[in-house]
């Protein structure tokens, strides 16, 4: 019996709830002493084995009543390969509580998530430890500053791979220039002697081994110890093999035959030298698969001025709360999310929206902690602070994106916690084989053989190859506006057959104005539209603020009013006095049994045109039709021909009637319509697009949720609203449609990029370990030196890294043109 656990349970509201979470765990096989307390929203029980808690949650949460969980972050140091990172996985995917566990190489970094209460950070860092890892704990706002560690991890591998390249060199030249210059061999054999040759070979690479490439040895001949080789481990073995026959051949000499007595000590020196180069190189360029998200880190402020005391100071902005006034000066970066409540400038976005020209940002106006004031002076008051602030939302999107392992990584992981030990087991059989059927001296040659085959062996470049690309590829994203929630999305954008727009707001301006009002006889227009505005005014809807802001031109004040019934999606019904008023769709009016008569006919004429028609009644009579435009994005036009040229059917999705849907669609080139749909009708809509393939859909608004929600991949606008963006996998900064196809190139190139890799990654292997062995020898007299191994080895993770840095030039997609 394990010891009792204890786990917060979130959607328990009543009795009921306690009473059906304790009926899933009674139900649950292997579990004692199981108490439900509604009080403490807590689940205590002991398990009989250790898949007790395992059984425990996944009843909770087919009951409704799930664990609540908690993530950890781990910044883990010694992994230098695929193998390490898989052992890591391993490693804390059985640490108790832990539900997932994802490493990413490329940042060396671990991701946890667990059960609150459960899962131990120590016991994390714990099992860590046990297997040869160093890790330390990432805390919720505290940002990885994974460039600056990596950069000084490449200062640190310079210095290292300087010092080996000073004392190797004189190894290569005594051994390899007294080979290739007979001339060389003969002043080396005439002078100090071949044997005192061999002494200073064997002091220098001694001193190699024990100071620049101890960390090969001491991380290397631990993992073998505990059974699990790594990266490490073949370069330790292969070094060894050859150093130690070496050694041999030096100070016992007789123990070989004469015909056997040669030494590899340059190549046990060259090896870590040119290995050592290849890791700094790979430092170099994993600082640069970051730099975007440090660009973002960099343009937090840490100092504003704060209005106190009736001045305005300087003040640390950790120390600043929603509601400060603040003043920006030109030129200045905005500390924090707010609004402007004195001034007008033009404010330069580019780096949060991807957006290119500033924007006039006047009185009222939202402006965002990062982007920087223009030429003249602002004071906004702060509505969102800290890690409430876009910025540090987007810098959380990027971080977790990057963390994130796509479906395609799931070949490398069964691959790479295997791949060490068949390594090892191939350099073995090689040495066997080249001793049983190798030319004189067997030896020697069975020796450099084993050795290449050992150093070739790249085991680097597949745990490189997806994390690296997704590091730039989101980093990228993140530059021109684009944000992938879930790393996922990445992956599945690029397969998507179909993408679906709202309307309003998505492909249109979202500002609609007023064209048409026209009242029925008997209705004063003025008293009408009063109190028209005051109902809508409590509504953030923009054709609701379109009415609100046409009853204002006209100088109307709005009239008190009694209770507001919303029907979502259809209208709303509000009571004046004694008068009740339905504002709304055909429909609200239909369903209130109030005939519409003529009006149908003025109502289609406005649809024909292209615009929105909203009714009034009072009183069970029609009073009143609303008019109004609201005009398509200067963007949608090319951004849906350049969708549709990327081989992707679009469809539009509305609220509004067939025949408003329609006139738009047919301006916009839009085939499949489906039109007056309520939030539920959206969803529907959604399942029957998916027949045709996986589908994205582009949406902004509330009642677009669901639909997000439902599609393949959801697209929502950061111009919309935060219950849109919270349910979107690709949140867009701008509301220029172009995003989409920005969205869309840097989920193609990415995906694209990392199978690129993973072909590198694999044929290199599977192409040099087999050359390495000697397969080429028989036929063509090739036999790979260990030391042009090692170079191929350091120059296989460069590239991979190279490649996934060519992200980096994905240029944003531009508009050509209103229309196409």
């Amino acid at each position: 019996m394990t010891s009792p656990m204890t786990l917060t349970l979130d959607g328990m509201t009543c009795g009921g709830c306690a009473s059906r979470a304790q009926r899933a765990l009674d139900a649950v096989e292997g579990l004692d002493e199981v108490s439900v307390n509604l009080a403490t929203h807590r689940a205590q029980f002991t398990p009989q084995d250790d898949q007790g808690l395992t059984r425990a949650l996944n009843a909770l949460s087919e009951a409704g009543y799930p664990a609540r969980g908690v993530d950890l972050t781990f910044e883990v140091d010694g992994m230098t390969c695929a193998s390490c990172s898989a052992r890591v996985e391993r490693t804390l995917g059985d640490v108790a509580g832990v539900t997932a566990a994802t490493v990413n190489l490329a940042q060396n970094t671990a991701h946890v998530s667990g059960v609150e209460g459960i899962t131990n950070e120590q016991a994390c860092l714990a099992a860590l430890a046990a297997i040869g890892y160093q890790a330390y704990a990432v805390h919720t706002g505290q940002a990885l500053d994974i460039t600056a560690r990596q950069s000084k991890e490449a200062r640190d591998i310079a210095w290292h791979t300087g010092v080996a390249a000073a004392l190797a060199l004189p190894v290569f030249v005594l051994e390899m220039g007294s080979h290739m210059i007979p001339a060389l061999h003969m002043w080396i054999a005439g002078t100090i002697g071949i044997q005192t040759s061999w002494f200073i070979q064997a002091f220098l690479t001694t001193v190699i081994m024990m100071g620049p490439g101890r960390g090969f040895y001491a991380k290397g001949i631990a993992a073998l110890l505990r059974y699990a080789p790594d990266m490490n481990s073949l370069v330790a073995v292969g070094t060894l093999a050859a150093y130690g026959y070496s050694m041999v051949a030096t100070f016992a000499p007789t123990l070989l035959p004469t015909a056997l007595r040669a030494v590899y000590f340059e190549a046990a020196a060259v090896i870590i030298v040119l290995i050592l180069l290849g890791r700094f190189l790979e430092a170099r360029a994993k600082g640069r698969t970051g730099a975007a998200i440090q660009s973002l880190i960099q343009l937090r402020e840490h100092t504003a001025e704060v209005f106190r005391d009736g001045t305005f100071v300087d003040t640390p902005v950790e120390d600043i709360v929603p509601h400060d006034f603040l003043r920006i000066k030109p030129g200045a970066r905005l500390p924090v999310d707010g609004h402007v409540s004195e001034g007008q400038s033009y404010v330069d976005q580019a780096m949060i929206t991807g957006e290119p020209l500033p924007v006039l940002k006047s009185v009222g106006d939202a402006v965002t902690g990062g982007t920087v004031n223009g030429e003249d002076a602002l004071i906004i008051q702060a509505s969102r602070v800290g890690a409430d602030t876009k910025l540090s939302q987007i810098i959380r999107m990027v971080e977790q994106a990057q963390a994130t392992k796509l479906p395609i990584q799931s070949i490398v992981d069964r691959i790479t916690l295997w791949f060490v030990p068949a390594i090892l087991a191939i350099a073995a059989l090689t040495f066997v084989v080249w001793l049983l059927v190798g030319p004189a001296p067997v030896i020697n040659y069975a020796l450099i053989a084993a050795v290449s085959v050992l150093i070739v062996a790249c085991p680097c470049a597949m745990g490189l190859a997806t994390p690296t690309s997704i590091m730039v590829g989101t980093g990228r994203a993140a530059q021109l506006g684009v944000l992938f929630r879930k790393g996922d999305a990445l992956q599945g954008l690029a397969n998507v057959d179909v993408i679906a727009f709202d309307k309003t707001g998505t492909l249109t301006e979202g500002r609609p104005v007023v064209t048409e009002f026209i009242t029925a006889q008997g209705f004063d227009r003025n008293t009408l539209l009063a109190r028209i505005g005051a109902a809508e005014a409590q509504s953030q809807h923009p054709i609701a603020q379109a009415i609100v802001q046409a009853a204002k031109e006209q100088g109307l004040l709005f009239p008190t009013h009694d209770k507001i019934t919303q029907t979502t999606g259809l209208g709303i019904e509000v009571r004046f006095d004694e008068d009740t008023l339905l504002i709304g769709s055909d429909r609200l009016l239909r369903r209130a049994n109030i005939d519409l008569g003529d009006w149908e006919a003025s109502e289609t004429n406005m649809a024909n045109e292209g615009k929105t028609v909203i009714y009034v009644a009072q009183n069970d009579q029609v009073a009143a039709m609303i008019g109004l435009s609201d005009p398509v994005k200067h963007s949608t036009y090319d951004a849906l021909k350049t969708l549709r040229a990327r081989g992707l059917h679009i469809a539009m999705i509305t609220g509004d009637k067939e025949e408003t849907a329609n006139t738009i669609a047919r301006s916009l080139g839009i085939e499949t319509v489906f039109a007056q749909t309520l939030p539920e009708d959206k969803v529907t809509a959604i399942a029957t697009l998916k027949t045709q393939g996986k589908v994205a859909f582009v949406g902004d608004g509330i009642n677009d949720a669901p639909a997000l929600a439902q599609a393949d991949i959801g697209i929502a606008l950061g111009t919309g609203t935060d219950v849109a963006i919270e349910t979107g996998d690709v949140v867009l900064m701008s509301g220029d449609l172009g995003a989409v196809v920005n969205a869309l190139n840097l989920s193609r190139r990415t995906l694209g990029n990392i199978k690129q890799n993973l072909v590198w990654a694999f044929g290199y292997n599977v192409a040099l370990i087999p050359v390495a062995a000697g397969v080429l020898y028989p036929t063509f007299g090739i036999l790979l030196s260990p030391i042009f191994a090692a170079a191929a080895m350091g120059l296989s993770s460069v590239f991979v890294l190279s490649n996934a840095l060519r992200l980096r030039r994905i240029k944003p997609h531009e508009i050509k043109g209103a229309k196409s």
